[in-house]
Parts: structure tokens; C-alpha cells; sequence
């Protein structure tokens, strides 16, 4: 299918059309889906989050590792060398989005998330037990293969469960989860460093040795709750809903995209998934976002670090603003799927986010600098959930899904390369220049939003009139 939607357009496989409508459900099937959506809640959310909180952690404790002393034991501190060891993370990261996306699919959320999950904590623990900054490389380079996967899977199997509607409220909380562990992962990094020589090794070694470990029991937690996709959840040995559950599920998802059932992934559709342009849009969104969260992830330390903070103060102080980060992005995202808004509230964040970056780099008291930290991660962790929840709400069809859910995160890879390349170890502790790329990144994703603004008011007018089928499905409409 192309990307403009041409009159009358359908899909080949046909995925078919909405049974019912959202409206003919009765109250006692909306009470029983309140019930089987609480319950898939407890049980996907918090596994997948806690190994994305961890997954936080494990690819950032290059900092906390830096700033512990890391730097002069491996030599990173001479030219590139740690931003090289950020960097390559990010190009195994990229290739591998797309290929995991298409195994998760073969082999189950549960098996294949909890081994991508397992085998990087393998690599974080070895990490701790480096002597050379070229094996600090090697290790980055394996971690970038298996942490690929997870984020644009957990986006996949959650725009497979829910209505587009709840979703940006489900990814943010999925999310925060990272945001909650990176904040007390500055804190645990902080009573690490503290059992320097325990064992005859540094402090920053510990930092990854006990990282590495939580991670692999977390990776054995999410292999027992980690639940399939609807369509594949009876194949577990103890099916966590009902076939009558999943069945009414899957019957509320038809009635809202009309995608229920799964389509396989084939080379002729994903060639023409990666024809449609909005798709790279939504890319672009999640690049522009990872700039930011990536630059607050791998500088935040150094940066203040730079005000005059002693080593331990930096750690706490690193804290507060993802905690506030936290209530800032689930409530926005509550709003936003309450009001069935994407556009304006990625641009509102992107705003919120430059306007942050500005008071880091140009103000000269420190307390004002902190509170553009605040600003800074809020407006930029933020989009990551609403770009998410941007395409999921404006595509159909579960192959689209999992091929633009993994093009999506690859631009988020992208968005750490650039960051790595432009906060130049010769401008630190204030880097001017990767603040304004950070700070254009934001300008562009405004800019981005008017752009996909326009078309989808003229695509669902069109629509309205009956000159364009959206994406293959008679009724549906853009959320803009």
C-alpha cells in the first residue's frame, strides 16, 4: 500500500473489517474488558517494565562507570575513546531492531524477550571484569545486539493488545518504569563505587558486576510473566486468559483498527510498509527524542558534575529530575489519550524540552541549570512514549506493526550515534555543541508535526467525503 492512501485502496491480505463498532458493546462486555485489561496490566506491564527499567540502566552505567573511574583504569580519558565506546552500542543496535522483531514473532514474547533480556546481563556482568578499554568496545558492541530488540518488541506486543486509545498511557507507564530505575540506578551506582577494593576490585566494577546479575534474575522473572500475543496465548502451558477472554479481546480490537488477526510477514509487505513516508516521519520523532534522552542519559553526570558538585552529590542530584519526570509523563499521556490527541502533544514536549536546553547552556546560576535538567528529560523522555503511541494510533496490520515499531526504534539508535558524535569530550562539562544539536533536534520534531498535521486533517477530510480509504479500512481516521 502506498503511503497516500489512494481511493478505494486495500490491502492484499485481506485483514478484513470491523465486525462491530466500538459503540456496540454492552455494558457488561465493557465491565468484563475493564477486568481482562487490568489483568493483562499486571501481568505484562510490570514484567516488561522492570526489564526495560534494567535495560535503562545497564546500557547508561557507562557514565556512572566513567565518572567512578572507569576512564582511567581502561584509558578511556585519552581523545574519543568514551565516546566511541557510546557510540558503537549504537550501531549493532540498528541493525538488529527490524531481524529481532521478526524472530519474536516466530519463537514468543516470553521466550525471546527473556533470552535478548538474559544474554545482556551476560555481557554487563563481563563488563566489570574488563582491563582494556578495546574490551569495553567488544562489549558494547554485543550489548547494542541484544538489547536491539527489546523496545520495539514491548511496542509491538503492546499495540497488539490494546486500543489505540490506551495505548500511549500503557507505553508511558511501561516506560517510566525505565525512568524510576535510571534515577535510583545513580543512586545504586553511588553505593556501589562505595565497595571499591571489596574483593580487590574498583567500584565501578561493582557497579556492573551487581547490574549484570539483577538483570539475569529479571530476565528469568519476565520469561515466567511475560505473556504472548493474543493470538498465541493458548499456546501456553497455562493459558493466563480464557479463550472467551481473548476472544472478546480480539473482537474489541477489530472493532477499533480492524487488525486483530495476525497477517504474516512477508518481503513484498515489508517493502511496501517501507514505502509508506509517514512511517519515516514517526522515525524521524523517535530519533529527534533519542538525541535528547540519550544525551541526559550518557552527560547528565558530567554535566553537573561541571556546576562544582563533588562526585557523590552528582550521583543524588542526578535523581530528582527522572523521578519528576515520571508523574510529568504518565499524566500528560493520560491526557493525551483522553483527549485523543498525538501532534500537538509531541510538539508541546519538544518545546518543553528546548526551552530546558537553553537554561543548561546559557545560564549562569546553577540552580536555574538544575531545573533545566528537569525540563530537559521531561520534554524529551516524553516523546519517546508519544511517538510510540503516534504511529501505533495511525497504522494497521500486525506485520505494519512489527516492521514500523522496529524502523521506529531504529531512528532512535540513529539519535545515539549523533549524540555520541556531538558531545565532544573537548567541550565538556558544558557541550555546546551537542546542547544545540539536542535543541534543533527539538525545533525539527515541531516542525515535523505541523507537516504530518496537514496531511492527516486533509487525508481524514478526503476521507470524510469518500474520496480515500485510510489505511485499507472503511471509517478509520488519522489521530492527529
Amino acid at each position: 500500500m502506498s503511503g497516500l492512501d489512494k481511493p478505494g485502496e486495500v490491502y492484499e491480505e485481506d485483514m478484513g473489517g470491523p465486525e462491530q463498532t466500538l459503540d456496540s458493546f454492552d455494558e457488561h462486555q465493557m465491565k468484563t474488558l475493564k477486568k481482562i485489561y487490568r489483568k493483562v496490566d499486571i501481568r505484562l506491564l510490570p514484567a516488561l517494565g522492570a526489564i526495560y527499567a534494567i535495560s535503562g540502566i545497564d546500557r547508561t552505567n557507562l557514565a556512572n562507570a566513567q565518572v567512578a573511574g572507569m576512564g582511567k583504569d581502561l584509558d578511556m580519558l585519552k581523545g574519543s575513546r568514551y565516546s566511541i565506546a557510546v557510540c558503537v552500542f549504537f550501531i549493532t543496535y540498528f541493525i538488529c531492531e527490524i531481524p529481532s522483531n521478526i524472530i519474536l514473532r516466530k519463537v514468543g514474547a516470553a521466550l525471546w524477550l527473556s533470552f535478548l533480556a538474559f544474554a545482556w546481563g551476560i555481557c554487563v556482568l563481563g563488563a566489570g571484569f574488563t582491563h582494556h578499554w578495546g574490551e569495553m568496545v567488544l562489549i558494547r558492541l554485543l550489548l547494542g545486539i541484544f538489547e536491539a530488540g527489546f523496545i520495539p518488541g514491548c511496542a509491538y506486543l503492546i499495540s497488539c493488545w490494546y486500543e489505540r486509545y490506551q495505548m500511549q498511557t500503557r507505553i508511558s507507564i511501561f516506560f517510566s518504569l525505565s525512568l524510576l530505575a535510571t534515577a535510583f540506578g545513580n543512586i545504586l551506582a553511588y553505593g556501589l563505587i562505595h565497595m571499591d577494593g571489596l574483593g580487590g576490585l574498583e567500584g565501578w566494577r561493582w557497579i556492573y558486576i551487581i547490574e549484570g546479575l539483577i538483570t539475569i534474575v529479571l530476565a528469568v522473572y519476565g520469561y515466567i510473566f511475560i505473556i504472548d500475543f493474543p493470538d498465541k496465548i493458548h499456546l501456553a502451558r497455562r493459558p493466563y486468559l480464557t479463550p472467551d477472554e481473548v476472544a472478546l479481546v480480539q473482537a474489541r480490537l477489530q472493532a477499533d483498527r480492524g487488525d486483530a488477526e495476525f497477517d504474516p510477514i512477508t518481503l513484498k509487505k515489508t517493502i511496501k510498509t517501507l514505502a509508506k513516508w509517514q512511517l519515516w516521519i514517526y522515525a524521524l520523532f523517535f530519533l529527534t527524542s533519542g538525541v535528547g534522552v540519550y544525551a541526559f542519559a550518557y552527560f547528565l553526570q558530567i554535566i553537573v558534575r561541571g556546576m562544582g558538585y563533588s562526585v557523590s552529590n552528582t550521583f543524588l542530584l542526578c535523581a530528582p529530575p527522572n523521578i519528576a519526570a515520571i508523574f510529568y509523563i504518565i499524566a500528560v499521556s493520560k491526557l493525551a489519550d483522553k483527549l485523543h490527541q498525538r501532534g500537538a502533544i509531541v510538539a508541546f514536549q519538544a518545546t518543553t524540552a528546548f526551552v530546558g536546553l537553553m537554561l543548561i547552556e546559557y545560564c549562569k546560576n546553577n540552580g536555574v541549570r538544575y531545573f533545566g535538567t528537569f525540563l530537559g528529560i521531561a520534554g524529551c523522555a516524553g516523546n519517546v512514549p508519544a511517538s510510540l503511541a503516534y504511529q501505533a494510533n495511525n497504522i494497521r496490520g500486525q506485520s505494519t506493526r512489527a516492521i514500523g515499531s522496529g524502523l521506529q526504534v531504529c531512528f532512535g539508535a540513529i539519535g545515539g550515534v549523533i549524540t555520541a558524535n556531538v558531545f565532544l569530550q573537548r567541550e565538556a562539562p558544558k557541550y555546546p555543541t551537542g546542547i544545540w544539536v539536542a535543541a534543533a533536534c527539538q525545533i525539527l520534531t515541531v516542525l515535523l508535526v505541523c507537516v504530518l498535521t496537514v496531511f492527516h486533517v486533509y487525508a481524514n477530510r478526503q476521507a470524510e467525503k469518500g474520496r480515500r480509504v485510510i489505511e485499507g479500512l472503511e471509517g478509520f481516521r488519522y489521530t492527529y
